[in-house]
């Protein structure tokens, strides 16, 4: 299995400068990257710790800010070296995808979602 680590957790919010606000001051993260998405809808920012450079949170504006408070996490992030091989692998258990094309950032970095036993959404992502 070529999974390394958890890449990071993705957060649905209304207003992804308001919510940096409240991650940097109230908690203490540091804001990493904030970038744009190949879905113009969608607005984007990585926080964790600069000393670790580990992305903790990934903060998403644009999907459904109207969620009940217990769905805001939209993913959880999981990193691999190799997407399109991670993607045969998993292929082989029976998963359903959210969209089979890999999405792939303005940074270079890819990723493509796939459901859970619950429905949760599963990310591989490739730096």
């Amino acid at each position: 299995m070529a999974i390394s680590k958890l890449e990071h957790v993705g957060i649905q919010v209304k207003n992804l400068d308001t919510t940096i606000d409240f991650y940097t001051k109230v908690l203490g993260l540091e804001l990493l990257e904030k970038q744009g998405h190949p879905d113009p809808n969608l607005r984007i920012a990585f926080l964790g710790f600069k000393k670790t450079n580990e992305t903790l949170i990934e903060l998403i504006e644009g999907y459904n800010p109207d969620l009940p408070a217990e769905g805001k996490v939209h993913h959880i992030a999981f990193t691999v070296d190799h997407i399109e091989e991670e993607i045969k692998r998993v292929k082989e258990h029976h998963v359903t995808f959210v969209d089979e094309a890999v999405t792939t950032l303005p940074n270079g970095a890819k990723y493509v979602f796939f459901y859970g036993p619950d429905g949760e959404w599963i990310e591989l992502f490739e730096q």
